[in-house]
């Protein structure tokens, strides 16, 4: 194991050396105050605590700082490598500011809505450890929205190969082995509710206020809400997630899907529809293309074709057939023949003809 982490941390900081200034202040950020979590109870103080982000209180900061929180060296390896992870894949298609957007809608979103869950869940039981004893922090909640935003991007890769894993399944696949780790007690709600509702806010954000050059949102089929449930139960997820969409729609919490069409096209009008988005159709032409290539590829393997230029090397030296002898030699008769009539046609003319003489 010891000589595995010079390699990984060589490895490690490469890739950090070639991100944007956001990946590192955040990796830096999360470094310093863990370093700092050994003098001061940092995740108390820059951690959402319910019961004091709510009146009278109102610790808004934390809203802003919780994500960037760690106590133990593991969750900082996680942070760390959420982060990278974001900056390689997420940042070269969005670019490091919206890559910030993206980091700090998904946080706050989790702070508040995760506060709102545990007021709640005060209300309903009226035990005050929910309000004040729960803390709120990590990069758990930032990792659900970076899964999400990978869903949306390249859903379609495989994560792994036995057992095969599409990157489509992986949010909601750790989603459940976080669930099945709450209920055995092997870890805090606080981090369930973090990653649960970092999936959901992501989602939320992506589908229909992300700003991009087609405009606002993502309406394609495959990154409706019900494609992150098994196919047995999206007609069900999708009818209530389309209620929901229509009672939000009124209350002008979210858009209405409406269509776009470009007329100014250089071949012929373009209509984009729900389910025909231009970056689906790219995602599925390069999916076919590379199928394409790996087929082709198979199939030169296993026929070998001759070289032409060998053929033409074998050939050159090689004596004419006897076919193209045969021809060319009656070829030359046939003209020999000819040559002989004609000179024997010439000579009976002027044999044959009559001596005159006129007077």
């Amino acid at each position: 194991m010891n000589r595995y982490l010079p390699v990984a941390r060589q490895h490690f900081l490469a890739v950090l050396a070639s991100t944007s200034v956001v990946v590192k202040s955040i990796c830096a950020a999360v470094i310093l105050l863990y370093l700092l979590s050994f003098a001061v109870d940092t995740v108390f103080g820059l951690g959402v605590t319910p019961g004091y982000l709510f009146p009278p209180n109102f610790w808004i900061w934390t809203l802003a700082t919780h994500s960037v929180v760690e106590k133990h060296l593991w969750d900082v390896g996680v942070s760390l490598a959420t982060v990278v992870l974001a900056g390689r894949l997420l940042e070269p298609l969005w670019g490091a500011l919206e890559l910030l957007i993206f980091f700090a809608v998904v946080n706050i979103s989790v702070g508040l809505l995760g506060a709102f869950a545990y007021f709640l869940t005060y209300v309903g039981s009226f035990n005050l450890s929910y309000l004040f004893t729960v803390r709120i922090h990590g990069m758990l909640g930032f990792l659900g929205g970076v899964l999400v935003a990978l869903k949306q991007t390249m859903g379609d890769s495989t994560v792994l190969k036995v057992p095969q894993v599409r990157m489509k399944v992986v949010p909601m696949l750790l989603l459940l082995i976080l669930a099945v780790l709450r209920l055995t007690t092997l870890i805090e709600s606080n981090l369930l509710a973090s990653y649960g509702f970092g999936v959901l806010s992501s989602w939320i954000y992506l589908r229909f206020y992300q700003r991009h050059s087609r405009g606002r949102g993502d309406m394609s089929d495959h990154f409706a809400f019900a494609t992150f449930f098994p196919e047995i139960l999206q007609p069900v997820i999708g009818l209530v997630a389309n209620l929901v969409h229509g009672i939000l729609v009124k209350v002008k919490v979210c858009r209405k899907t409406v269509k776009r069409y470009d007329v100014g096209a250089p071949s012929s009008i373009t209509i984009s529809l729900p389910g025909t988005d231009p970056q689906d159709a790219e995602r599925r032409r390069q999916l076919a293309l590379k199928a394409l290539n790996e087929r082709l590829k198979r199939v030169e393997d296993q026929s070998a074709w001759p070289s032409m230029e060998d053929d033409e090397d074998e050939g050159g030296p090689k004596a004419d057939s006897p076919l193209l002898l045969e021809k060319s030699q009656s070829s030359r008769d046939a003209n020999a023949a000819g040559k002989g009539a004609s000179q024997e046609s010439s000579l009976i003319t002027f044999e044959d003809a009559p001596l005159t003489c006129d007077l």
